[in-house]
Parts: structure tokens; C-alpha cells; sequence
């Protein structure tokens, strides 16, 4: 039904139209599709408990991750530690609770520099087109043909700093200017689809400049792939850090990192395998969460799976 006959549908009945007959919009649509989602709901809680873990991880446990002693090397559950303690005489339960707020925030704000590269990227090349867009395609293509883990290790190697919040900030920016090509490219086909549209036409035609008509009304209409392109980025982003950690390029100690924990684990794991299998079960199962959260909401947006 036409908006125009749901508005005199409307006026028959009274001036009540029929929720059903309503036009319903793509987002709607896509929230009704994703309520019926059963993997949408279970990657969401699973991202919802990790990032309380990470903000406040003394909901999760009382005891702290740096009380180490080494007369509980090894020991079994007990003492508020369900997985025991590693060789060190460290809760596992605990270090693994508190690893998630460095690997989060590596991922978190790597996402987040890498959607500011892309949108500003992909909206010049896609909106202004020509020379622009061919110089910034080219760009694209040459930081797309660089191993992102290859050339992190090699950037990394540079730095010699051990302290923590040095080598968070170096982390994230590595993998922050070596990711964002693929959100990059997004955005640019979705601001190509979008500046034909009606509305951006009407725009021009009441006087709009360009940098109102890209952020005003192009770019509004274009986010939606990027973050789900984004979500998706950053569980892979989190992953990435973990296996930088375990190399022992991104973070090291003191800080508390799942991928610090799992080359530890590794080391001793002829010992016990408990302190190898839970951080990497917390490190899987994030990384899951946020995959399955991106390829959930992907399904509901994409127009050709209706």
C-alpha cells in the first residue's frame, strides 16, 4: 500500500490508521529481523558481559590479578579462583576477567581511528569521484597488498618502550593504519549509491555546498555497511592484539593481556593446560561474539536476503 492510500485509509477509519498498514522503514525491518534472530541475541550478550568484565571487573571477581605467590603454584580452585592458579601463583579466573579491558580497548579504539580513516577515505573518493577518487583508490589497493600481522611485527620491532600505555597507544595506531581499507571501500560504494539519490539532488538544488551535502545528507544514509564492516573489524582487531601480545610485540607486562596469558600458558602447559585453555576460551569466544554480532546485523540490513 502506497502512502498515499494508507493517509486515506486513515481518513476513512477516522483518522486512525492501521499500524500494519504503516510504510515501514529498512531499519525497522531490520530490527524485526534481528528480535527473530537467536544468533543476534546470544553474540549481543556475550558482547554486553565483556564489556562490563572490562569496565568493571570487580563484578567479576574480588581477587586481584596481581597477587602472586608462589607457594600457590599450580594449586587447585579455591580461595575465589574456580580455575586455580598458574605457575606463577596467579588466579587465572581473575587475570583472565581483567584481560579483557587492554584487549577491549585496543579493539575499541582501533575500530574506532579505523572508521574515521575510512569515512573521510571513502566519502572524498566516493562523492568527488575522478582524478580523487582514482588517486585514492590506488592508495587503498597498495595498503590492502600489506600483511597486516607482517608489517605490525615490523613497526612494532621499532619500538623499545615497555611502558604499558605506550605500547597500547603504538598497538592501536599499527592496526589502526594498516585496517581500515576494507571499511574504506565500503563507504565509498555506499556514498556512490547515495549522492544519485533524490534527496542529495534536492539539496544541491536549494543551495547546499559540498561538505554540507557529504555530511548532512550523504553520510547519514551510507553508515550502516561501514558499521557492520566495523563491528566485525574489531573483534578481528582484538584477535590481532592477542596474537601480537603472544609474540611479544604488542603488550607486555605488567599489563594484563589474553594473548600475555596464552604465551604463558604455552610455556608451561606440560605443568597445567588450565592456564592456555581459559584465557584462549575468553579470547574465542569474544572474538566470536563481535563476528556474529557484525554478520547478524549484516543479514538484517542486506536488502537481497528479504
Amino acid at each position: 500500500m502506497s502512502e498515499l492510500e494508507t493517509v486515506a485509509a486513515a481518513e476513512m477509519s477516522g483518522g486512525k490508521a492501521d499500524p500494519a498498514a504503516r510504510p515501514r522503514s529498512l531499519a525497522g525491518d531490520a530490527w524485526r529481523d534481528l528480535r527473530r534472530n537467536p544468533i543476534f541475541w546470544i553474540s549481543l550478550v556475550l558482547v554486553l558481559a565483556v564489556t562490563a568484565m572490562a569496565a568493571f571487573p570487580g563484578l567479576f571477581t574480588s581477587n586481584d590479578p596481581h597477587d602472586c605467590t608462589l607457594a600457590r603454584q599450580h594449586a587447585g580452585p579455591g580461595g575465589g579462583a574456580p580455575f586455580g592458579y598458574d605457575f606463577q601463583g596467579c588466579d587465572i579466573y581473575a587475570r583472565s576477567v581483567f584481560g579483557a579491558r587492554a584487549s577491549l580497548l585496543v579493539g575499541a579504539f582501533s575500530a574506532l581511528v579505523t572508521g574515521l580513516i575510512a569515512i573521510t577515505v571513502g566519502m572524498l573518493a566516493g562523492y568527488f569521484g575522478r582524478w580523487i577518487d582514482a588517486a585514492l583508490s590506488r592508495v587503498i589497493d597498495v595498503v590492502l597488498g600489506i600483511p597486516l600481522l607482517l608489517a605490525a611485527i615490523v613497526m612494532l620491532k621499532r619500538i623499545s618502550s615497555d611502558s604499558p600505555n605506550v605500547r597500547i597507544i603504538a598497538v592501536i595506531f599499527v592496526l589502526s593504519i594498516l585496517g581500515w581499507t576494507t571499511a574504506a571501500r565500503v563507504i565509498r560504494s555506499s556514498v556512490i549509491s547515495a549522492k544519485q539519490q533524490d534527496y542529495v539532488a534536492a539539496a544541491r538544488m536549494l543551495g547546499a555546498g559540498n561538505g554540507r551535502t557529504m555530511w548532512r545528507h550523504i553520510l547519514p544514509n551510507s553508515l550502516a555497511p561501514v558499521i557492520v564492516v566495523l563491528t566485525i573489524a574489531l573483534g578481528s582487531f582484538i584477535a590481532a592484539e592477542a596474537t601480537l601480545s603472544f609474540l611479544g610485540i604488542g603488550l607486555r607486562a605488567p599489563t594484563i593481556s589474553w594473548g600475555i596469558d596464552i604465551d604463558a600458558g604455552r610455556t608451561h602447559m606440560r605443568e597445567s593446560a588450565i592456564p592456555l585453555v581459559v584465557p584462549s576460551t575468553f579470547l574465542a569466544l569474544t572474538v566470536l561474539a563481535f563476528i556474529m554480532l557484525g554478520d547478524a546485523i549484516r543479514d538484517a540490513f542486506d536488502p537481497k536476503l528479504r
